[in-house]
């Protein structure tokens, strides 16, 4: 595959890493590089990426590598000590963005139906979505609320570590081609309005309506290395930890629980679970689901 191509990304990586290096494991001299990258990061701005896990870390440093030309990752070491700007890049390339509009339908069907009665008796709701990245959730959770009559007494926080993502979450702004794949999830999540009521559209993007943004605030949050900041009564951390390793996730399960109400919900991706001793603070709500309960 040639640089040039726009296929998939990530099948480039792997097929010019190899052209290049020949081995699918790093050498223990390139760990070692990566430690000082990662430790370099950490040092200058504060992002701990020490503890992700390498795999997915990995994948986006030999993308980069590629697209900059560079023979090693000390290198990228160089660039990112030296070179205006090279960080910021750095850093967006670490940033998971992978998301859609009422992504996994069954867990917000479940949601709708197993969760939204109970916060029915709430008089108030604070809501954190954890690693919102460019804001689909964050609007299909909004969706949700405002058809089952909770999004006026709604407070929706949505913070991600990265500065560019929360940018385009405050947009509310995204291409028309996908709105029918999302729609289709609308339908599965059980929504009961024409989806299209919910935004607005020009010949090449959908913009979700502003009544909606009205209950929502973005910003930066590192769960790496940031606290809590508010008590709430979800929290939606989904197909987050799955970047972390099992040091980090204690740690993040630590923050959530500690920001959570007593009896408050948090929803986990479907691969995500309790591996470190905050298991205890929480009980199976919905297992089918990944959604867990405050103790």
């Amino acid at each position: 595959m040639k640089h040039g191509d726009k296929a998939n990304p990530f099948g480039k990586i792997t097929e010019d890493w190899h052209e290049l290096d020949g081995r699918e494991e790093l050498s223990e001299r390139e760990e070692l590089e990566m430690d000082l990258l990662l430790e370099a990061i950490f040092r200058i701005r504060g992002y701990d990426f020490r503890n992700y896990l390498r795999s997915s870390l990995r994948r986006r440093i030999r993308n980069r590598m590629n697209l900059d030309r560079l023979p090693t990752v000390t290198a990228m070491l160089e660039k990112t000590l030296y070179e205006d700007g090279y960080l910021e890049k750095l850093l967006e390339d670490f940033s998971i963005k992978v998301t859609e509009m009422f992504r996994d339908p069954n867990f917000f069907l479940a949601f709708r139906k197993k969760v939204v009665p109970i916060l029915r008796e709430y008089p108030s709701l604070r809501i954190w979505h954890a690693g919102c990245a460019t804001g689909e959730e964050v609007y299909s959770m909004a969706i949700l609320l405002q058809e089952e009559g909770l999004l006026e007494r709604t407070s929706i926080y949505a913070t991600d570590m990265s500065k560019e993502a929360i940018v385009q979450a405050k947009e509310g702004k995204f291409p028309l081609k996908r709105m029918q794949a999302y729609t289709k999830n609308y339908l599965q999540a059980g929504g009961i309005q024409e989806f299209s009521a919910y935004y607005s559209t020009d010949h090449t993007h959908a913009y979700v309506l502003p009544f909606m943004k009205k209950h929502m605030t973005f910003a930066q949050h590192n769960l790496a290395t940031d606290g809590s900041f508010n008590e709430f009564h979800v929290i939606l951390c989904r197909n987050v930890l799955i970047y972390f390793n099992p040091t980090l996730q204690t740690r993040v399960h630590g923050v959530l629980a500690d920001s959570l109400a007593q009896d408050g919900f948090l929803a986990l991706g479907n691969k995500e679970s309790f591996l470190s001793v905050h298991k205890a603070r929480f009980d199976e709500y919905w297992q089918e689901e990944r959604i867990f309960r405050k103790r």
